[in-house]
Parts: structure tokens; sequence; C-alpha cells
């Protein structure tokens, strides 16, 4: 290969691959069509490599045409490759290649086969764009179409209400987030005078400090966020993704690890210069993901559906990033987005392997004993889980303990960061391992409910099992390139990943902060607390669903009300449909449609229609067939345009 292959073939060969599926792929057989989609994701990852391997200390900028050019607003089709979007494509490209070998297998016998890859190819066209665009707008149409991939692939089993039902309202609710995205940008041009990232962000550097009344950088940031918490369920926007679960497993992996809700993520990151000096938008970033990390933890603890349960998993390590992002701790959110994205494509394929085992059984409490069928399943599920966990020397466990590290120590940060951060590992522990009990320990429970027959499980085909070892090998080691330790340093800032992705940031240095003196006896206290916290989650949940199963039945009997309220997830979903579901059902139908539409506009055109109709059966009578009775009319019709004639030339 080229040393300067163009930027645009990365998000290309997967356009191309989308393209020829989606209009050629019915007439070829499963593997063909298989081979197309992942081969497109294949090239498109060697191309990302090559590129993030060759690129230098400068960030390249690439243009591949003109766009948009009216009087003084130029937005050109223009690629950007800097360490964060480096990252990104890596990601999205590396572990969405995995997911697609992945689903070459478990998508065989679900039909739709040609249309499913289409789809895929299509979701990672759309998130390449985004990541790597270099300029808002490109940036927003790329936005734009994971979400419309989105709607496509979560409602794939088009068939079936609810997954129908789940794809509407994943497009609907991200459109909520979408149009503050919108305003944003019109913003950003009113403010800047261009939308380019190589022209807004220097600009947004050399901006004052804006403190006290909302500025247009804080207002320009809350809109953001508004976009974010759509894209990356976020709190109050998050109602969305535990329903994607109706979608096809590989689906949810690849939303939920490498593409849809990691973009809110990306786009604070991107905008970092401008979130820096605007403190006030920063900590509402801050709140809303420590809100939303906790929230969406303690709904999880309590799920049955073991793809729901990862899904609020999703929601609240997604807020744990939004959360850094809210401290400035921008790298560190970062990266615990690479290493989330490892250990959660894991725990969803590893999801999908056991359904595919148990027939489509998705329920926990239905599970059991799988450890002896699903050997492969088992040790690399067991990998992601400890990630998740947050042990060492596990993948999430460097990148977690430094999010919680600057949530303590960041100017922006606080003591009540770090609380909710560290309560939410323990919860987290004890979710992921009560998952991991029911399911693989314990008691068999193999009677097939739907057939009253016994079946028994077995582990996936290859094909299926080496994307499982692959990422569970990057669960691992993943972390490692964030820990200053292992390569002879004591500050957290000067890992390898600190000093790889530190350009990114560059522009986004706090104005005015000093940075806080770093104590090595301190963060090692914190991650010492980090691992205990971790642990007794793990012990509780051992404790509960191993040595004394009693125990939980007794504690959900003790606190039976709470229990009913967080299993009913608070009942937010049921109070979106009081408030705003039914009164806008209630006005289109009421007002819009019976008033409007029957009454006003369908009324007016029948009332047009029935006149028209009786001046038409007046007339009728005129046609009566006599000849004698027409003469009379032609005489009557003469002589009053005779008169007429005669008035007027007199």
């Amino acid at each position: 290969m080229e040393q300067n292959l163009p930027l645009w073939l990365i998000p290309l060969l997967p356009l191309a691959g989308a393209a020829w599926n989606g209009l050629c792929g019915k007439r070829y057989p499963e593997r063909a069509v298989g081979a197309i989609a992942v081969g497109a994701v294949a090239l498109s990852f060697l191309v990302t490599l090559v590129s993030v391997l060759t690129l230098g200390d400068v960030p390249r900028l690439e243009t591949a045409g003109a766009w948009i050019a009216a009087a003084e607003l130029e937005i050109p089709f223009n690629f950007y490759l800097d360490p964060l979007s480096a990252v990104m494509a890596l990601v999205v490209t590396g572990v969405g290649l995995l997911i697609h070998i992945y689903a070459a297998g478990y998508m065989t016998s679900e039909g739709g086969y040609y249309r499913f890859f289409a789809y895929m190819n299509l979701f990672l066209f759309f998130m390449l764009t985004l990541v790597l665009a270099g300029n808002y707008l490109l940036l927003f149409v790329g936005w734009e179409g994971v979400g419309l991939c989105s709607y496509l692939l979560i409602g794939f089993y088009f068939r079936k209400n609810d997954a129908a039902d789940a794809g509407k309202k994943a497009f609907l609710v991200t459109r909520i987030g979408d149009f503050g995205f919108l305003i944003a940008l019109l913003l950003v041009y009113w403010t800047f005078g261009s939308l380019n990232f190589a022209q807004v962000l220097p600009a947004a550097a050399g901006f004052a400090v804006e403190s006290g009344a909302a500025g247009p950088l804080t207002v320009i940031c809350l809109l953001l966020l508004m976009g974010a918490a759509g894209k990356s369920a976020q709190v109050p926007l998050y109602v969305w993704l535990p329903d994607a679960m109706l979608g096809p497993t590989p689906v949810s992996a690849l939303i939920h690890a490498a593409t849809m809700v990691t973009a809110g993520v990306y786009i604070i990151a991107r905008s970092a210069p401008l979130y820096v000096h605007a403190p006030d938008a920063l900590f509402v970033v801050a709140l809303v993901g420590g809100v939303t990390a906790l929230y969406a933890a303690t709904i999880g603890v309590v799920q049955n559906d073991i793809k729901r349960i990862l899904a609020y998993s999703t929601i609240s390590q997604i807020g744990y990033m939004v959360m850094a992002c809210g401290v400035a701790a921008f790298s560190a959110a970062i990266f615990h987005l690479v290493t989330h994205a490892f250990f959660k494509a894991l725990l969803f394929l590893g999801a999908g392997s056991v359904i595919h085992a148990m027939h489509g059984e998705q329920d926990i409490r239905n599970m059991g004993g799988l450890k002896q069928h699903l050997p492969r399943t088992y040790w690399t599920f067991l990998a992601a889980c400890l990630a998740l966990a947050a042990l060492p020397p596990f993948a999430g466990f460097f990148s977690k303990d430094l999010i919680l590290w600057e949530a303590y120590a960041s100017p922006y940060g606080g003591v009540w960061l770090w609380l909710l951060g560290i309560v939410t590992a323990g919860i987290s522990s004890f979710y992921i391992f009560r998952l991991f009990f029911l399911t693989f320990h314990g008691v068999p429970k193999e009677a097939d409910s739907l057939h009253g027959a016994q079946h028994h499980p077995h582990e996936s085909p290859p094909i299926m099992t080496w994307p499982l070892i692959a990422l569970a090998a990057l669960s691992v080691g993943g972390g490692w390139m964030g820990s200053s330790f292992l390569f002879g340093e004591s500050d957290p800032q000067s890992s390898p990943w600190s000093r790889f992705i530190a350009p990114a940031f560059a522009l986004a240095a706090i104005p005015g902060a000093e940075a806080a003196a770093y104590s090595k006896d301190t963060e090692h206290l914190f991650m010492v607390l980090s691992v205990i916290v971790s642990l007794a989650g793990i012990g509780i949940a051992y404790l509960f669903y191993q040595v004394r199963p009693a125990l939980a039945d007794d504690f959900q009997q003790r606190f039976r009300k709470l229990h009913e309220v967080v299993l009913n997830k608070y009942y937010v979903d049921e109070g979106y449909r009081f408030v705003v579901v039914r009164p806008t059902v209630w006005l289109s139908t009421e007002f819009f449609w019976k008033a409007m539409d029957v009454i006003a506009i369908d009324g007016s055109i029948q009332r047009a229609a029935l006149q028209t109709s009786r001046l038409g059966g007046a007339l009728r009578r005129m046609q009566s067939g006599n000849v004698r009775s027409y003469a009379g009319w032609v005489m009557l019709g003469a002589i009053l345009l005779l008169g007429f004639l005669v008035s007027w030339v007199a």
C-alpha cells in the first residue's frame, strides 16, 4: 500500500459493500454476501491502520472536493485525521470487523441476510464519515446517517410489532437531541463564521472564559450536549436504548460498543476547546454523566433479560465517559471509550452465543450451568465481566481508575463526583456477576418453555467464537497502554496513551488553571479503594446467587416496593407516555386530524362537492329529451343574448 492512501477510502469501502449487497445481494448465496460485507470492512480497517501508522505530528486534512459555496459560507468535503479521529476510526473499523465476522455466522438462519449486511455496512459508512469529518456539517451528515441506520437495524425484524416500535422510538427520541445539535451548528457559524474544525477550534481557544451570564460558547456547548444525550443515551434521552435490544444481537454489539452511542462522547471531546471556556456547561456535562452512570447501574441490578442488563450497563458506562468530559478529562473519556468497546462488544457477542445455545431464550432466570456446554464462551465472557468490574490487569481497570482519579483531582471535579463513580463501580461489579453466575453456574435449566422438550446447549461455531477470543485478548491487555506504572512512570499523564492522544487536546488546556499536584500515595489509595469496592460487588453477587440464593429472594421481599419501582425503571417510560406521548397522540388525532383534516379540510371539500352535486341535479332537469323544450331554451337564450348585445351597444 502507498503511504498516503486517501482518507475518503476509509468510509467509501463500507459504502461500496452496502451498495453491492443492497442492490445485488439477493441474487447471490449468503457466503458471497458475507464475504463482500466482511471484506469491505477489513479493507477499510487496513486503510485506517496504514493511515494511522503514517500519521505524523501534524493532523492530516484532506479535501475531496467542494460541497457548499454560498456567499461567505464555504464548506468542502474534507476529512481530518488526528489522534482523536484516528482512535475512533480504528475502534469503528477494528471492532466493527470482528462483529461483522461474528454476524456472518449468527445471522445465517435469521432471514434477510443480504439486507442485514447492507444496513451494517451502511452504518459503518456513516459512522466513519462522522469521526473523520473535517467540519461540523459533514459530521452532522454522518450523525443523521447513523440515526437512520439505527432505525433500520433495530427494527430489522419489522414483522414483529415490538421491534418495529423500538426502531421508531430510537429514531424519534434521538431526533429530539438532533434538533439541539442543528441549532448549535447555526450558532457555531454565527459565532465563528465557519464550520471547519481548522478555523473553529483555534478560534474558540482564544475566547475568554465565560462566567456568570451564559455566553455563546455556553449555549453552543449545552446544545451539543443535548445532541450527545440523544445519541449516547444519557438522562433524560436514554429511553430508546434498552428497547433497541429487540434488534439482532450483532446490531446491539455494534451500536453499544463501536458506533452510535460513542458519537455523543466524540462530539463533546472534539469540541473540547469550546467546553473548557464554558465552565457552566462543563458542570452540566459532569452532572448528566454522573447521574446517568449511577441511575442506569441501579436499574441493571434487577433486570432479567440478558441483553437488557447489558443495555443499562452501556448507558451507565457512557455516563462515566460523559462525566470524564465534564471534568475536562477528555483523554480519560476516550480511553474508557476504547476499552469499553472491547469488553462491551465481547459481552454482547457472548450473550448472543448464549442465546444461540439456548434456542432464543434471553431470561437469565431460565439459564444456569452453561459453563460445561460453552467453554469458550464462558472464559471469554468472564474476561469481559472482569474488565467491566474494573479489576487489574483487565482493560476496564486502567480506564475507570483514570476517570475516578480525574473526577477527584480535576479543577472541575470534586469528591462528590468521585463518590458517584466509586458507588457506580461497585454496583456494576454486582450486576455483571449476577448475570454471570445465573447464566454459567448453578443448576442447569434446560427445559424448552416453548416446546416442552429437552434441548442441549452447544458451543457456537468457530466463526462466532474466534471474534470472542480476539475481543477477550483486547479486554485483558487493551488497557495496558494507559498504565504509566508498567512503563516506569508515576504520573498517569505520562502513559503511552496520554502521550499519543495529548496533541488532539492541545487547544483544550483549562485557561488559568494550574495542573493539580500529583500525589502518588493518594492515587494508589484511590486505586486500592476502587478494587476493594469492585471485589465487594462481586462477593455480594457470589453470596446471593451461589452460596445462599435464598438471600436474594429474602432481600427482594423485604424491599418489595423499592424492587418493583426499580424493576419498572422508575416508571420513566410511563411518565413519558403520560406527559408526552398521550397528549401528542390526542393533539394529532382530535385536533389536527378530526378538527383540521376531517372537519375543516375534508368537510369544506365535501360541502363544495355537495353543492356542485345539487347544482348539477338542478341543471339536469333541463335535459328532458323533449325537442320543443330544447327549442324553447334556445329561443330564450337567443333573446337574452340579443338583449345583452343591444344594451351593450346602446
